[in-house]
């Protein structure tokens, strides 16, 4: 057998298919073992491999690979719940994501990265290595593209950090829009007046809106003109200053439109365009604002565009399934 060596305070020791994780204090076991050892089978039934607990030892038995990887996994929630970061079931799932993809990756780098809104009880966190460079992006670049499939947390996260800004005085107000495009059903045919209309094309954004303040706080703001959520159209003529301003479904935006979004912008003024572009509604003659967009900007400094993919998924686990088997279907 190996001799033992130590990391993050954890003595692991190691022969051909066994790899035992030694921890100094039993303080944090419980939350990372999870209820009826929850956590350690999750990582077991991902990776294929045996895990067992004794005392203040963890031992992994199966492929040295596999074995190392959920010793990995295991040592980097330890990590986490030693700086105070309460893990849960799906936090062990995407760290399983994570490491599986890059087992360089540092999750307290990720997880630990919080967006800071007053109002929201628990922090709002990057779930990907993707997440935490979109988060950092906005931080960093005036324009942020955001694209990718849906459940990917593209409009969750610009909302997050536009919500952000706002409680810190770092702008006057955020303008959150969306094209009003029919899919399936006809404008025309919907009751009420033309805001009526549009209403149900911005449900999406009060959803995420409303997840992050009181439904009165945000009402309150609306009313005070610190948050306005507007269909695309309405944005025509405008200038936009000291503003988070957030444009989401763009895939669903013309070329004529998306130009005139961009060229709003004003002082002091942040965007964030989300778009999936496996998902355009448009009519057949016309193409994809978003599409052409990446294609014209690409190559422009204080523009950044960041990717998602179905690993980047954090809705329920059948949802990146279901990309993958939508993906399949369009390559045969």
């Amino acid at each position: 057998m190996d001799q033992p060596f130590s990391r993050n305070g954890i003595a692991l020791t190691e022969n051909q298919d066994q790899l035992t994780l030694d921890f100094d204090d039993i303080q944090y076991l419980r939350q990372l073992f999870g209820e009826n050892n929850r956590h350690l089978n999750i990582i077991a039934q991902s990776l294929d491999v045996k895990i067992n607990h004794r005392g203040n030892s963890v031992i992994i038995r199966g492929e040295s690979v596999l074995t190392n990887l959920a010793a990995n996994i295991i040592s980097q929630l330890h990590g986490l719940i030693q700086n105070r970061y309460p893990v849960y079931e799906q936090d062990v799932q995407y760290a399983i994501r994570i490491l599986s993809q890059d087992n360089t990756a540092d999750l307290q780098q990720i997880f630990l990265d919080s967006v800071f809104i007053t109002t929201k009880k628990s922090p709002i966190t990057p779930r990907s290595k993707t997440q935490k460079d979109y988060i950092e992006s906005i931080r960093s670049h005036d324009i942020v593209f955001g694209v990718g499939p849906a459940g990917t947390g593209k409009t969750y996260l610009a909302m997050a950090m536009a919500v952000s800004a706002l409680c810190k005085n770092d702008i006057r107000r955020i303008v959150l829009t969306r094209p009003a495009v029919e899919a399936g059903e006809s404008l025309g045919f919907l009751p009420g007046d033309l805001a009526e209309k549009v209403n149900p094309y911005l449900r999406p954004l009060y959803d995420a809106l409303h997840d992050m303040m009181s439904f009165e706080k945000a009402s309150d703001m609306m009313h005070k003109g610190a948050i306005e959520v507007a269909p695309l159209a309405f944005m025509r003529g405008r200038t936009l200053n000291d503003s988070f301003v957030i444009l989401d479904e763009a895939q669903n935006t013309t070329s004529e439109q998306m130009k005139m979004f961009l060229t709003r912008l004003g002082y002091h003024t942040q965007a964030v365009i989300t778009g999936d572009i496996t998902q355009i509604d448009l009519p057949g003659n016309k193409s994809s604002g978003l599409i052409e967009a990446i294609k014209i900007l690409k190559h422009i400094k204080g523009i950044r565009f960041v990717e998602f993919s179905k690993h980047d998924v954090v809705r329920h686990k059948l949802v990146s399934d279901i990309i993958e088997a939508y993906e399949k279907q369009c390559n045969l």
